[in-house]
C-alpha cells in the first residue's frame, strides 16, 4: 500500500506564498505521477498542477507563473511552491500518486488527506 502524507497549509495574506510537501511512503514498484489538486467551498476538485517520473510538468491556466511544482526523486516527495497567492486560491489541497504496485504489478492512485489553504484579502 502506498500512503501520502501531506503538509504545509495554512492562512496567508493575498499576495504571500505557501509551500506545500506530499511524501509518499509504502510499498511500491514505480511512480509514475504525482500531483496536486484542490476543492474550493461548492466546487468540483480540480487539477493544480502534476509531473511525471520524466519530469514532464502541467499546470492548470490560473496558477501558471505563481506556482510551480517539484519533486525529491530520493524522498518520494513533491513540493508545491505557490506565490502570488489570490482569494480565489483558496481551497483544500490534495496530494495524488497514481503508479504500479509490487508484484503482481497492479496499478495503483491514491490521495492524501487534504489540507487546507486560506488566503485572506
Amino acid at each position: 500500500q502506498v500512503q501520502l502524507v501531506e503538509s504545509g497549509g495554512g492562512l496567508v495574506q493575498a499576495g504571500g506564498s505557501l509551500r506545500l510537501s506530499c511524501a509518499a511512503s509504502g510499498s511500491f514498484f514505480r511512480i509514475n505521477s504525482m500531483g496536486w489538486y484542490r476543492q474550493a467551498p461548492g466546487k468540483q476538485r480540480e487539477l493544480v498542477a502534476t509531473i511525471t517520473s520524466g519530469g514532464i510538468i502541467n499546470y492548470t491556466d490560473s496558477v501558471k507563473g505563481r506556482f510551480t511544482i517539484s519533486r525529491d526523486d530520493d524522498k518520494n516527495t513533491i513540493y508545491l511552491q505557490m506565490n502570488s497567492l489570490k482569494p480565489e486560491d483558496t481551497a483544500v489541497y490534495y496530494c495524488n500518486s497514481a503508479g504500479v504496485g509490487r508484484f503482481p504489478y497492479n496499478p495503483f492512485e491514491v490521495w492524501g488527506q487534504g489540507t487546507l489553504v486560506t488566503v485572506s484579502s
